[in-house]
């Protein structure tokens, strides 16, 4: 029985194996992925920013002088060039704790490594909402969205068109109306229609096949993932039975007739 013990801690073991290979592919995969992700955002930023000051709000745009213009665009610029640099952190910051001197991934555990990948996602959608947030305000603050409209309003509007399986109208924009109360003592209310950035990472992917192609790739990688983790926990249960199984043999013993 010590040996089916041994023969299955050699098939997890090799399972392990299989597993931080996949952590490097995957890693790899991100990498690019996400390098090419920090470009499309940037431009899909400005050409969504574009959207708002000339389709969405064109009269208030009209009102800036040009040195207003200009102070706008060049900080949504800046905002906009941060997106690179912000979703590689992402990557680097969830692989130090796990990571050799050559950053490659050391993950040998199926479950590490699918929480390992799923943060990465919540991080990307985390950049994408931070940076449309910081798009917003630069427009309120240039009075091209309104100054009344809350963030809080903005982003439980996009929640809940994420939540749809389509979206209506120009990419990356939230297009919204609102209804508000003029007074507490008036019936009469207020409809204001909204425009606002709204970056959508399957928008940007989307647009642009190097994305597609990387998400494919990844979506392949974690198909394999799925696969070896099965095998694995069916593997740990192997190795649970036969160890039970040694243990009572090891403490069997058949009384003596009297």
């Amino acid at each position: 029985m010590a040996g089916a013990v041994e023969r299955i801690e050699q098939e997890i073991n090799a399972l392990e194996d299989a597993i931080a290979q996949l952590a490097t592919e995957l890693y790899s995969a991100y990498t690019a992925y996400l390098t090419a992700l920090g470009q499309a955002v940037r431009q899909q930023l400005i050409l969504a920013s574009y959207q708002v000051c000339t389709q969405g709000y064109p009269e208030s745009f009209l009102k800036l002088s040009f040195a207003q213009r200009q102070h706008l665009q060049k900080a949504l610029r800046r905002v906009a060039s941060q997106a690179p640099e912000q979703l590689l952190s992402h990557l680097e910051t969830s692989t130090s704790d796990n990571a050799s001197e050559a950053t490659t991934l050391v993950f040998r555990k199926p479950e590490e490594l699918s929480q390992w990948q799923e943060n990465i996602e919540e991080a990307i959608a985390q950049t994408l909402q931070t940076l449309s947030r910081n798009s917003n305000r630069l427009l309120q603050q240039s009075e091209i969205l309104p100054h009344h409209l809350p963030e809080a309003v903005l982003e439980v509007a996009a929640k809940a068109e994420a939540s749809g399986d389509s979206v209506a109208g120009p990419p990356n924009l939230l297009n919204l109306v609102i209804e508000t109360q003029n007074s507490e003592e008036s019936e009469s209310a207020t409809v204001t229609h909204i425009i606002a950035l709204n970056l959508r990472l399957s928008e940007i992917e989307f647009a642009d096949p190097t994305l597609l192609a990387g998400r494919k790739q990844m979506r392949n990688l974690l198909s394999r993932l799925s696969t070896i983790r099965r095998e694995y926990q069916k593997k740990q249960r192997e190795r649970t039975i036969a160890e039970a199984e040694a243990a009572w043999r090891t403490s069997w013993f058949e009384e003596e007739s009297a």
